[in-house]
């Protein structure tokens, strides 16, 4: 019996389809391993202190004993828990060593630090290295042995850059060519570096990394610019209550040097513990002999320092030591932690985005700063790393055919590029918008009233265009205030579009003055969870010249929010889904952000409802902050079976979920859990149910990028093609994994999607192919077809062209729709929080519960928007709608003679005019070997079917005809 290498899914094979290329990737080979045994130690430091001073007491400890105890050996340490050698240490199994630090490299405390440090070394075990080479050529599992070789190897790298430079994570910074950002708050540019497993071979893993840093030097310079000052003069009338609060949240635990005993006095450094509510001139202490004194006169009598800012609050550093805020400086090198504003993140963007010429640059600069081949340590270790990133095959997939209405002047396209436009198209499936209102958020001299009525008009002229229907021309029209009861603003809204229309409002038409999180969050958290209505918003400044391509993206949205369709894609094309009952599901899970111990995580699913994988139904749940797995998998699961199952008529034999978010420490947990939860699901709904699954975790949290090799292979961004796909060499050795960049470029260097599937029931192949015949033939709204073939699908081209399905644009997109739409719905729940203020800067009062998130309207339960977010399920939409079914019977000369039934679409059920179906004849004949009916995508590859009733019921909600 062969040994089960992986609990993963295996490789099956490599691809051949598409365009085969070369291109560069930021992956540097290691040409020699160590071949000896690594000598794993286990380190404890007391007492107990941050990793940056760990590191620092290590390296005191390493100089020491280099020539002494430690007989020549280099080992190299993570500045946690673990030291690894290239050889055994010669004092034994354990030892414990007393290192003193220098009296000038102490820290801050709100003590003095103590200045010996105790140092102990035991060992653990050995590192069989020759085990690493038999996982790398798929000869064995990924061992614990392994694992722990990897961790060695990734300390080897990562050790001398630790010492040299300001460590963070797998990364390491230095000040040389920052940019200071908004608020105080500079950005640094360092390299993130991991050894990583490959086809046969280790690799390093070298990009470019950012991260912000607290500007170093005055403090009070550093609070102008927090509360946006040019000078400390404007504080005269001293700092709102508001304003210091902010201050204390930003600035608790941050390091400081008091500078008014000279500079040798500043060495001893203290920590932010918070400010005083009075100023200086007010804050007084007991000073023994002198009395009762406050901080301006103490500092003048004791220092003989004149205060120049006494109406500014005092820093507290113990509990009654104070500080004037003018006399502290910040020390340099602190990492700022907490989530970056709009502004700081938008400064940060522009740090960052490089285009890919420029990015492969600078990592080969990277390369050649961190010298692999010239460090000692990797020296000792005999392990040599290449200093030229990598070339490796790639390849570039087609791109998939979009279908549009029929009546458009061009209704089938092949996008070029990843990008197409809707000039002479109309969409799918248009809507009807009849029932709406616009709201301006703004005053009338800042956003004119003929201005707004311009831009509607274009947006009507537009969307009839697209293929929408706008009956109701002139919506009412008002203004609110940005700043005051939006609530009551949207509700009038809401009340006169239903006047104006006399029916149910279907859309309130948003107009914002800014950019701004708080009252865009408001705006949604009252149109979903309090009135119950669709909202759709657009920036102000679009509508001083109405453009008819802005006009056009704000078509997309609003036409599948009432339930429309946009495109489609050719079946054969996503033929996995289209070829039997087959649910897509998206799944992710969002965090709060960093330093936030008090808001949730938020779980979401999204699953497809139709054979064309354009249409989904959403659940979500809220649960324990900062927690990986999803807690109430079998429910959610259960929720979108049962809503496909309303919908279709027929029970998912399939289920391909896609899984965002999972770090690779997680797989094996998060694939056993939430397996069982998804098996769970089906069984409760029942016992015999068991489709087959394939589990797929997205990731786009990581570091691979990749480079062209000539120009005519790159867009015009200078980025890979749309549909690039890299399998080969820096892929799992054993595991099937793949990088797929499926977007056009806009600006930067595009970063690839990861995916690696974690199990594989529905046995996905590299590339698609036709296996043995087998006959089946199935009847149903949703699902209609004759299989002769078994089609085995490829899982890389089905990813790439399911990206061309994403709804709000017309570009293919980075991620596959379900994971994108699970994203989406996770960050649109966060606003749904009761009572939420959205700025940029909060108080940590009062903390959210899972009680603190509102429903949503069941209004909006009815409304067939990838977008609306619902506790449960989706409903039908409630659009009276008269369609025609065309059928398409193929003569000798293969041209297609249309014959029309119609029928009435009422309220999520349509019922044939009459109360009984006849057909002319007891049977239907089909008068070719082949009828194609294009309108719900099914072939018969027979020349005979037969109806044995003369009338029949379709038992599903939803039909769709293009």
């Amino acid at each position: 019996m062969e040994e089960k290498i992986t609990e993963c899914a295996r490789r099956p094979s490599f691809g051949n389809r598409g365009k085969e290329i070369r291109v560069r990737s930021n992956f540097f080979e290691v040409l020699k391993l160590p071949r000896d045994n690594i000598i794993h130690y286990d380190v404890t430091i007391k007492p107990e202190v941050p990793p940056g001073l760990n590191r620092k007491v290590y390296t005191i400890f390493e100089e020491m004993n280099r020539d002494g105890i430690l007989n020549g050996a280099m080992p190299v340490y993570d500045g946690r828990k673990n030291v690894f050698s290239h050889k055994i240490l010669p004092f034994g199994e354990a030892y414990t060593f007393d290192v003193t630090l220098p009296e000038d490299d102490s820290v801050a405390v709100t003590k003095r630090p103590p200045r010996i440090f105790r140092l102990r070394i035991k060992k653990v075990g050995e590192i069989v290295m020759e085990e690493l080479f038999q996982f790398l050529n798929a000869e064995t599992s990924l061992t614990p042995n392994c694992l722990t070789g990897m961790m060695a190897l990734d300390v080897l790298v990562r050790h001398q850059p630790s010492m040299k430079f300001t460590a963070v994570g797998r990364s390491f910074y230095n000040p040389q060519g920052s940019q200071v950002l908004y608020g105080g708050i500079e950005a640094w540019q360092g390299y993130y570096q991991s050894v990583r497993p490959g086809q046969g071979k280790m690799w390093i893993n070298l990009d470019l990394s950012a991260t912000a840093f607290y500007e170093g030097g005055s403090l009070i310079q550093l609070i102008c610019k927090q509360l946006g000052k040019r000078r400390p003069d404007e504080f005269r009338r001293g700092i709102a209550d508001k304003d210091r609060l902010k201050l204390e949240k930003l600035f608790k635990n941050l390091k400081i040097r008091a500078m008014h005993r000279g500079i040798p006095a500043s060495k001893l450094r203290f920590r932010i513990r918070k400010f005083t509510e009075r100023p200086a001139n007010e804050m007084t202490f007991d000073a023994g002999d002198n009395g009762e004194i406050d901080v301006v006169t103490y500092f003048y009598k004791q220092y003989n320092i004149r205060l120049n800012y006494p109406y500014l609050p005092c820093v507290v550093v113990q509990r009654n030591t104070f500080l004037p805020v003018e006399v502290c400086e910040v020390i340099e090198g602190q990492r700022y932690i907490r989530k970056l504003n709009q502004k700081q993140t938008a400064d940060m963007i522009k740090f960052t985005c490089l285009p890919p010429y420029v990015r492969g640059n600078k990592i080969q600069e990277g390369a050649t700063l961190v010298s692999y081949n010239n460090n000692e340590y990797i020296k000792k270790f005999e392990m040599k790393v290449s200093n030229e990133m990598v070339t490796i095959p790639a390849r570039i997939l087609p791109p998939p055919t979009l279908h549009f209405h029929p009546s458009s002047q061009e209704s089938v396209v092949q996008p070029r590029e990843g990008v197409w436009n809707l000039r002479g198209k109309k969409v799918a499936i248009g809507a009807s918008l009849g029932s709406w209102s616009v709201v301006v958020f703004g005053s009338e001299k800042d956003h004119p009233l003929q201005a707004v009525r311009n831009f509607v008009r274009e947006l009507i002229v537009t969307c009839t265009d697209t293929g929408m229907n706008v009956p109701n021309k002139l919506p009412p029209l008002m203004y609110g205030n940005p700043v005051g009861d939006i609530e009551s603003t949207l509700r009038q809204a809401w009340i006169r579009a239903g006047n104006s229309a006399k029916a149910q409002p279907q859309l309130v038409l948003i107009i914002l003055p800014n950019t701004g999180v708080p009252l865009y969050a408001e705006i949604k958290r009252v149109g979903d969870t309090v009135i119950g209505v669709a909202t759709q918003c657009c920036q102000g400044k679009h509508t001083v010249a109405a453009r008819k391509q802005y006009c056009a993206n704000i078509c997309l949205k609003v036409n599948v929010k009432l339930g429309g369709m946009n495109s489609f894609l050719t079946p054969s094309e996503i033929q996995f889904v289209s070829e039997r009952p087959t649910i897509l599901i998206g799944a992710d899970v969002s965090h709060p952000p960093p330093g936030d111990e008090t808001r949730p995580s938020i779980a979401a699913l999204c699953g497809s409802i139709d054979a064309k994988a354009s249409r989904y139904s959403t659940t979500i749940r809220v649960q324990a902050g900062r927690q990986e797995i999803i807690n109430d998998m079998a429910d959610m699961v259960k929720d979108l079976l049962k809503t496909f199952y309303q919908t279709c008529g027929r029970k998912p034999e399939r289920i391909l979920l896609y899984r965002d978010g999972v770090p690779e420490g997680y797989f094996a947990t998060v694939l056993s859990t939430e397996l069982t939860a998804i098996r769970a699901a089906c069984q409760s709904l029942d016992p015999s149910y068991k489709p087959t699954i394939t589990f797929v975790v997205v990731k786009k949290r990581h570091h691979g990028r990749f480079f062209t090799m000539d120009k005519r292979e790159s867009d015009r961004s200078g980025n890979c093609y749309p549909g690039t796909v890299v399998e080969k060499l820096i892929t799992h050795p054993v595991e099937f994994d793949f990088y797929l960049q499926s977007h056009p470029g806009l600006q930067g260097t595009s970063r690839p999607c990861h995916y690696h599937v974690l199990l594989d029931e529905n046995d996905f192949t590299a590339d698609e192919y036709y296996s043995k015949p087998r006959m089946k033939l199935l009847f149903h709204a949703n699902y209609f077809f004759n299989i002769i073939n078994i089609f085995i699908c490829s899982l890389q081209s089905l990813s790439y062209n399911l990206c061309y399905l994403y709804a709000r644009c017309t570009r293919a997109v980075s991620m596959v729709p379900p994971a994108y739409y699970a994203h989406l719905v996770c960050a649109r729940a966060r606003f749904h929080v009761r009572g939420e203020s959205w700025s940029d800067f909060e108080t940590e009062e009062g903390k959210i519960t899972v009680d603190s998130f509102a429903t949503v309207k069941s209004e909006l339960q009815k409304i067939n928007s990838i977008m609306t977010i619902i506790n449960g399920q989706w409903r039908e939409s409630t659009l009276n709608e008269t369609l025609t079914t065309k059928f398409y019977q193929i003569d000798s000369q293969g041209v297609p003679k249309v014959h029309v039934s119609r029928f009435t679409f009422h309220a999520s059920r349509f019922t044939l005019h009459t109360s009984r179906f006849t057909l002319h004849a007891s049977h239907f004949t089909l008068h070719t070997s082949r009828f194609t009916l294009h309108a719900s995508h099914f072939t018969l590859h027979t020349s005979r079917f037969t109806l044995h009733a003369s009338h029949f019921t379709l038992h599903t909600s939803h039909f769709k005809i293009m």
